[in-house]
Protein backbone atom coordinates (compact mmCIF):
# COMPACT_ATOMS: atom_id res chain seq x y z
CA UNK A 1 0.00 0.00 0.00
CA UNK A 2 1.46 3.26 -0.66
CA UNK A 3 1.94 6.29 1.38
CA UNK A 4 -1.00 7.89 -0.69
CA UNK A 5 -3.22 4.92 0.00
CA UNK A 6 -2.34 4.33 3.99
CA UNK A 7 -3.17 8.09 4.48
CA UNK A 8 -6.38 7.96 2.89
CA UNK A 9 -7.42 4.52 4.51
CA UNK A 10 -6.09 5.59 8.50
CA UNK A 11 -8.73 9.16 7.32
CA UNK A 12 -11.40 7.15 6.20
CA UNK A 13 -11.59 4.50 9.13
CA UNK A 14 -10.79 6.82 11.98
CA UNK A 15 -13.08 9.77 10.25
CA UNK A 16 -10.37 12.60 10.71
CA UNK A 17 -9.87 15.50 7.94
CA UNK A 18 -6.59 16.24 6.58
CA UNK A 19 -6.59 18.65 9.34
CA UNK A 20 -7.83 16.91 12.33
CA UNK A 21 -4.96 14.33 11.32
CA UNK A 22 -1.99 17.12 11.26
CA UNK A 23 -3.08 18.17 14.25
CA UNK A 24 -3.25 14.37 16.40
CA UNK A 25 -0.06 13.51 14.85
CA UNK A 26 1.91 16.80 14.81
CA UNK A 27 2.90 16.44 11.29
CA UNK A 28 2.30 19.89 9.28
CA UNK A 29 -1.00 19.85 7.42
CA UNK A 30 0.50 21.22 4.18
CA UNK A 31 3.24 17.52 4.70
CA UNK A 32 -0.21 15.62 4.67
CA UNK A 33 -2.05 17.34 2.08
CA UNK A 34 1.00 16.54 -0.37
CA UNK A 35 1.40 12.89 0.92
CA UNK A 36 -1.84 12.50 -0.47
CA UNK A 37 -1.37 14.14 -3.72
CA UNK A 38 2.29 13.87 -4.51
CA UNK A 39 4.00 10.79 -5.18
CA UNK A 40 6.70 11.58 -2.65
CA UNK A 41 9.01 9.84 -0.14
CA UNK A 42 8.22 11.09 3.46
CA UNK A 43 11.01 12.15 5.91
CA UNK A 44 11.49 9.01 8.42
CA UNK A 45 10.65 11.71 10.95
CA UNK A 46 7.43 12.75 9.89
CA UNK A 47 6.57 9.12 8.62
CA UNK A 48 7.17 7.67 12.24
CA UNK A 49 5.15 10.16 13.89
CA UNK A 50 2.41 8.52 11.50
CA UNK A 51 3.00 5.11 12.30
CA UNK A 52 3.57 5.67 15.55
CA UNK A 53 -0.21 7.30 15.46
CA UNK A 54 -1.73 4.25 13.52
CA UNK A 55 -0.38 1.76 15.70
CA UNK A 56 -1.52 3.81 19.18
CA UNK A 57 -5.09 3.79 17.07
CA UNK A 58 -5.05 -0.58 15.90
CA UNK A 59 -3.86 0.16 12.27
CA UNK A 60 -0.60 -1.83 11.62
CA UNK A 61 0.75 -1.33 7.90
CA UNK A 62 3.00 -4.54 6.77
Amino acid sequence: MSLKEQLIYVRRKLQLTQSELAEKTGIALITIARWETVDIKPQMKAYGKFLAFCEANGIKFE
